[in-house]
């Protein structure tokens, strides 16, 4: 119940010891296809350009900013927590002009600040965290692609930890480079980054004056082999995309709705039990990440201590804080079949346990 990884389905585990064919096995093209499909249905897309990076969530974030900066391009980032400092280093590393809107840790992002910010400028990208993973705040994204187009900006956005847990729905917000990844709400093994582009993104990709500067996350590249030419690029992860489809199997079984649904009822019940036992909540009710709660250590605790217990005694995984909250506070993850009411019940009892 930390930030991630979640816990694993048998089902997932079952699909992921299946025997390894090669990556140009009809069988295994098939399976990819049909893991592309279900990508596009949880991200809400229709979106061509759809596919699995081969490695874990942050080299979802570097596909999309080396794709689609160039050097000297302008880039306008928000930053309300680590993930959005990290976009920001990436822009800069892509050579980019970085402009930072800021909002303090706990809060979501101000769109009239983001608003104020892009009247100075034309900007290639606007780029914000969805589900910030380092505050369990959660950012309403509908405003940002009228922001977006009034500053002649592609809107990209880190899903890393609402895919699957929460709607996203890419094409209904006008996202047009979006990337998670597996060991969140979707419950698969880290070591996949789901990504999509927009036809848009995709237009901005191929008329690029400069080469992409990372050969493996080059998407004019990869692409060739998620597509119908199958060109070799590198060799795909088959298991981790044995492991990815059923889990997306899983997904779509639950339904959608059905699956936010849980993931909402499950956090407001740890809200509330946290909130009897004394533990304050530092986000504001209407911000809170039902995948992610950010809970205040009480005065007294001593956060490694009771880490530890809750590990040795229930099995129980929580996480630490980061940053501005490295500390202070505890990180507990409702995430995918770690969302349920025995996982609620568990965390409160062991936390009782250890705070009395």
């Amino acid at each position: 119940m930390g930030p991630g990884p979640s816990d694993v389905s048998p089902r997932v585990l079952k699909a992921l010891s299946r025997p390894t064919v090669g990556h140009l096995d009809p069988y295994f093209l098939k399976l990819l296809d049909e893991t592309q499909s279900m990508l596009r249905e949880v991200f809400g897309t229709a979106n061509a350009l759809t596919l699995p990076i081969s490695a874990t969530g942050s080299a979802g974030m570097e596909t999309c900013f080396v794709n689609l900066l160039e050097p000297n391009d302008q880039a306008l980032i928000c930053r309300n927590g680590v993930f959005g400092g990290r976009m920001a280093e990436v822009a800069r590393r892509c050579s980019a002009e970085v402009t930072v809107v800021d909002a303090p840790w706990g809060r979501a992002i101000d769109p009239d600040d983001v608003a104020n910010a892009a009247k100075d400028g034309s900007f290639k990208v606007l780029a914000l965290v969805h589900a910030e993973t380092s505050t369990g705040v959660l950012q309403d994204l509908s405003p940002f692609r009228a922001i977006a187009d009034a500053c002649g900006a592609l809107l990209v956005v880190d899903a890393v930890t609402s895919l699957g847990g929460v709607a996203v729905d890419v094409d209904r917000m006008g996202i047009d480079a979006v990337y998670s990844g597996t060991q969140k709400c979707l419950s698969c093994p880290p070591g996949l980054s789901p990504v999509s582009f927009s036809e848009r993104a995709r237009n901005v990709l191929e008329n690029r004056k400069t080469p992409i500067q990372s050969w493996y996350f080059d998407l004019t590249l990869i692409g060739r082999y998620f597509g119908t030419e199958r060109v070799y690029h590198h060799t795909a992860p088959v298991n981790m995309v044995y492991a990815l489809h059923e889990s997306l199997r899983l997904v779509l079984e639950e339904g959608l709705d059905a699956r936010y649904r849980r993931h909402r009822d499950q956090a407001q019940a740890l809200w509330a039990g946290l909130e009897q036992l004394g533990i304050a909540l530092p986000v504001e009710s209407s911000a809170r990440l039902p995948p992610l709660t950010l809970a205040r250590i009480p005065e007294g605790a001593d956060d490694r201590a009771v880490r530890a217990q809750l590990l040795d005694n229930h099995g129980l995984e929580i996480g630490g804080g980061l940053g501005e909250f490295a500390g202070k506070a505890w990180r507990i993850g409702l995430m995918g079949a770690s969302s349920t009411p025995r996982h609620v019940e568990l965390c409160l009892g062991a936390l009782e346990e250890a705070l009395g």
